[in-house]
């Protein structure tokens, strides 16, 4: 079976060293660029790259710019990686479509924790591929969501979000739980992050949307009734 070939994006060639010592161990394979340009040349070149770890700080083509071309022809995974830690950056991130985005300084053992879980899920398939509720069918396999018949177009976060809510139907779930359920890691950030992508994923479902209640003070449950 071929290997999992991840692209790494950073101008500096000491950290993209220390991202692909870390993913080499976990028997990935990894390919670098060291601006922005490079980096939409390899990923338009090569067909077979799975995940994308994006610097956001380049010279010539920043992140966000890459990000961009990324996202007008694939929803591959994409994590971003930044110097700075001010949560409207961290915002501008998930609305341009990144899956997650980590702050520097960072343990490389989390950030493969992190490409670990969005590779998994990415991939999942299972004979419960499909879950039906209150109008909306929900296809794991085809990584596709349905409204009334009319296919709605959700960022990789939103769908594993979606998924979680469907497959947990009238459960509360708290905050924490959703975070490691749908992140996959311990959190210790702001959840406001969660709140941000129900918002989003609520406006995208229309009157549907309503199917996610919220709890307060403690988190969210989605019900059809």
């Amino acid at each position: 079976m071929d290997k999992v070939k991840i692209l790494v994006v950073d101008d500096e060639a000491r950290m993209r060293k220390l991202v692909r010592d870390f993913l080499i161990k976990k028997d990935y394979e990894v390919v670098e660029a060291a601006d922005g340009q490079e980096a939409v040349d390899i990923f338009f070149e090569q067909k077979d790259i799975s995940l994308v770890i994006l610097d956001v700080m380049m010279p010539q083509m920043d992140g966000w710019e890459v990000l961009k071309e990324i996202r007008e022809y694939s929803k591959i995974p994409v994590i971003m990686l930044t110097a700075k830690g001010d949560e409207r950056d961290e915002l501008k991130g998930f609305d341009s479509g990144a899956d997650e985005y980590i702050s520097k300084p960072f343990s490389p053992k989390i950030l493969v924790a992190r490409v670990d879980a969005l590779l998994r899920r990415s991939n999942l398939i299972s004979e419960e591929a499909r879950i039906e509720a209150g109008g909306i069918i929900l296809d794991k396999a085809a990584h596709t969501v349905t409204i009334d018949g009319e296919q709605t177009e959700l960022s990789f976060k939103e769908f594993e979000l979606l998924t979680y809510f469907m497959e947990n139907q009238g459960l509360a779930l708290s905050r924490e739980k959703i975070l490691n359920h749908v992140w996959n890691y311990d959190y210790f950030g702001d959840a406001r992050t969660i709140d941000t992508h129900v918002k989003k994923l609520r406006s995208k479902m229309g009157d549907k949307g309503d199917y996610i209640k919220t709890i307060w003070g403690m988190g969210y449950k989605f019900e059809t009734d």
